[in-house]
């Protein structure tokens, strides 16, 4: 079935029908999600319709399935000169060239990626540049391929399973994702020069994806996140101190003013922007959150360990010493906060009805 899907999707794409092509390797997917064919051949369809983040997406899954596979690099690369993300482009050509030493187009391309840089830089006078071609494709799909470039567009924002937030300090920006209850392992973040790509594929859960392209640039290797019990919190270190309007790039935003970082007094608290019109209240959404975390219903250990970190957090010098004497000293027995108590003697383990305590020898 899956076989069938690919060969329709591959007629779609050489016919010219993008969108079809990309419906049914989304198919296709759905029943093979372990082959990376699929997800390099989706990267071209998504390249051809402007969906460049998603482009990116999709080759990155290639890489992830397939490390080999010099076209899934290929595709990457052109997805991300299309953003002019030439550094992360350039770098993926690099292992594409290595992986494919015999196809010429990857050195031409990192020519191409240097010059771009450079100019970026101010290293080369801009009207000595050619002119970036950002139409490429793999080897297969070179007969198919018409030479004219298509216009940039911004690509649609994905459906969200989960609301997100933003606000933002001189030097950093910080993404919220309010997803409750979400298992570290099952959420993958990555970043590039201007694109974040965040992957939640919990189980009993629908897939959600949400990919960006930023407003600014960042510097990927200064970015993390934390997977915490109501939300996922992103860290991304700006790569200038401007000031961000918007989280995502938009062609008719105009060209930010530089934050002078010296100057914001160290008890200013930082600005909270929002595309809503109406404003966010953004410490009320962290007291609520807050709430939402401590009035957390949790069940068996969970809940018997959460009962005790908060009796923990609540106690005084004093309580907190009685716990910590009387749970060492009791073999995890006894748990008593009486400091007047415990403090004088030595705490006896008291096992449960039916139960027998015994010393270990080691």
């Amino acid at each position: 079935m899956a076989s069938a899907l690919e060969t329709k999707a591959k007629e779609a794409y050489f016919d010219d029908h993008f969108e079809l092509a990309l419906d049914l390797y989304s198919q296709a997917i759905g029943i093979n999600p372990k082959k990376a064919e699929l997800y390099a051949d989706r990267a071209q369809a998504n390249i051809k319709l402007n969906n460049l983040p998603d482009a990116v997406a999709d080759a990155n899954k290639a890489i992830e399935l397939d490390p080999s596979m010099s076209k899934a690099y290929l595709r990457k690369a052109t997805a991300c000169m299309k953003l002019e993300e030439y550094q992360t482009a350039k770098a993926a050509l690099e292992t594409g060239a290595a992986l494919a030493p015999e196809e010429s187009r990857f050195s031409k391309l990192i020519k191409e990626c240097e010059e771009r840089i450079a100019e970026e830089n101010g290293e080369l006078p801009k009207e000595t540049l050619e002119v970036v071609p950002t139409n490429v494709v793999p080897v297969k799909d070179v007969s198919s391929v018409k030479d004219v470039p298509d216009p940039m567009t911004v690509a649609a924002p994905t459906k969200s399973t989960y609301r997100h937030e933003f606000y933002q300090k001189p030097e950093e920006v910080v993404v919220t994702i309010f997803a409750k209850g979400i298992p570290p392992e099952c959420v993958k973040v990555d970043y590039g020069e201007q694109i974040l790509s965040v992957a939640v594929n919990a189980p009993g859960k629908d897939a959600y994806h949400f990919q960006p392209r930023l407003f600014g640039k960042i510097i990927p290797d200064k970015c993390r996140y934390d997977v915490l019990s109501t939300k996922i919190e992103i860290r991304l270190a700006k790569a200038e101190p401007i000031h961000w309007t918007s989280l995502e790039f938009s062609m008719e935003v105009a060209v930010p003013q530089r934050i002078n970082v010296s100057s914001v007094a160290a008890n200013q608290r930082p600005s909270y922007p929002s595309s809503k019109p109406k404003r966010v209240d953004w410490d009320k959404i962290e007291a609520q959150v807050k709430k939402e975390e401590k009035d957390e219903k949790l069940d068996g250990d969970a809940a018997l360990n959460k009962f005790f970190r908060d009796i923990y957090q609540d106690a005084d010098e004093d309580a907190r010493r009685a716990m910590q004497k009387s749970f060492v000293e009791s073999n995890g027995t006894v748990l008593s906060t009486n400091w007047k108590e415990v403090g004088v003697k030595k705490v006896e383990g008291s096992p449960p009805d039916g139960m027998e305590l015994k010393k270990w020898e080691y």
